[in-house]
């Protein structure tokens, strides 16, 4: 059966997407097609301007609609401590516990050699340069809350190593145990989360 055009080419664009399947694809697409004109648009709009109006911000490489963004901005944050984390999304993760008060850094991903993501490819010279510039002046803390996969913890450990130099008064920690290994922080409670950062250690 020779599939319409339009309707093979959205299949294609939502089997792009990580973690929907060619099935998964199929569905969502036939369901789109019941789905009223005027939603349609609206939808289309959505993806358009999900770019168009956003930015990542220049000092802690969030993605807001200002710059800087609203945490690097606020005042009643303590600036002392730096957290960094792989994704924004990780961001939403610690910021609903209501736990942490200090600020981020957003490296876009972990070290992968299998994907072909080095160092280079991450914000990692943008973090090193944040810490040695008069921003990084006043922190005394660095938490690094990669996920603790194998890719995680790469990370963690070439972050860790690079920022030791010529930054002997740094303190370095890393969640604590409430992060079980292999787990994900986007999929992890608010409980889990408080415990890891209450029970981070220096590495």
């Amino acid at each position: 059966m020779r599939i319409p055009k339009a309707i093979r080419a959205l299949i294609e664009s939502f089997e792009k997407l990580p973690g929907i399947g060619p099935k998964t694809a199929q569905r969502l697409t036939y369901y789109l097609l019941h789905v009223p004109q005027t939603e349609l648009e609206d939808f289309a709009e959505s993806l358009s301007s999900l770019k168009k109006d956003t930015l990542v911000c220049s000092v802690c490489k969030n993605v807001a609609e200002g710059n800087p963004c609203p945490i690097c901005t606020d005042r009643n944050r303590d600036e002392s401590m730096v957290m960094v984390v792989e994704q924004p999304l990780n961001i939403l993760a610690i910021e609903r516990t209501g736990k942490y008060r200090g600020v981020y850094h957003v490296l876009h991903g972990s070290i992968n050699p299998l994907d072909n993501i080095g160092p280079d490819e991450l914000y990692i010279d943008d973090l090193l340069k944040r810490m040695k510039g008069s921003d990084g002046k006043g922190v005394k803390e660095v938490i690094i809350a990669t996920n603790p996969t194998m890719e995680g913890e790469a990370t963690a450990m070439y972050l860790a190593k690079k920022l030791k130099i010529g930054n002997g008064k740094l303190k370095i920690t890393r969640l604590g145990m409430g992060m079980p290994t292999g787990a994900d922080l986007d999929y992890a409670d608010e409980a889990t989360i408080t415990q890891a950062i209450e029970g981070r250690r220096v590495i």
